[in-house]
């Protein structure tokens, strides 16, 4: 161990490699979401881990847009996304709103209703429909601030992403 106020560093190594920056993030265990939204040139969506809440007063929700996200421009458009919470029985999902399918074939096949005119998943974990507050640049993302509309509740164990895989928790380590 260090002395006090000095550093731990374990394995130390370049701070300016991207692979590594993505390394050591990719320790950081994070829930699963899929980011949807429908504007008048159609609907989709996007699989993501970089979001959580921001605000109670008033009610906000940060989520993280890669700026060559397909899903970025319908959210710019539209003025709203929800943000689905998958659970560990939607992981199939997480792949489909990750893969490059076309925006418009992502929710084809995947139950969902509409909230306020934005798509929200069924049988998610947890959901919230949100307004475009902000849009804030942030390096190669765009970082999306929503006033949370409504939202909801739903059943199951989470789906987790971690150390580039996706993981569930074990069964009885529920709430």
């Amino acid at each position: 161990m260090p002395a006090p106020g000095q550093p731990y560093l374990s394995g130390a190594m370049d701070a300016t490699d991207p692979e590594l920056f993505r390394e050591v993030f990719g320790r950081f265990a994070t829930g699963v979401a899929v980011i949807t939204s429908a504007g008048s040139g159609g609907a989709g969506g996007m699989t993501a881990n970089a979001l959580c809440s921001l605000s109670l007063d008033p009610l906000l929700a940060l989520v993280c847009f890669e700026n060559r996200a397909r899903t970025l421009p319908i959210v710019r458009e539209a003025g709203r996304f929800a943000v689905n919470l998958l659970t560990a029985e939607q992981e199939r999902l997480a792949g489909v709103f990750a893969s490059k399918l076309p925006e418009s074939e992502k929710l084809d096949g995947v139950a969902h209703r509409s909230e306020h005119g934005i798509p929200v998943i069924e049988g998610s974990l947890a959901w919230a429909a949100c307004e475009l507050e902000e849009l804030i640049a942030g390096g190669d993302h765009t970082i999306a601030i929503g006033r949370v509309i409504a939202m909801g509740l739903g059943d199951g164990g989470p789906l987790l992403w971690y150390s580039g895989r996706y993981h569930a928790l074990p069964p009885d380590s529920g709430p």
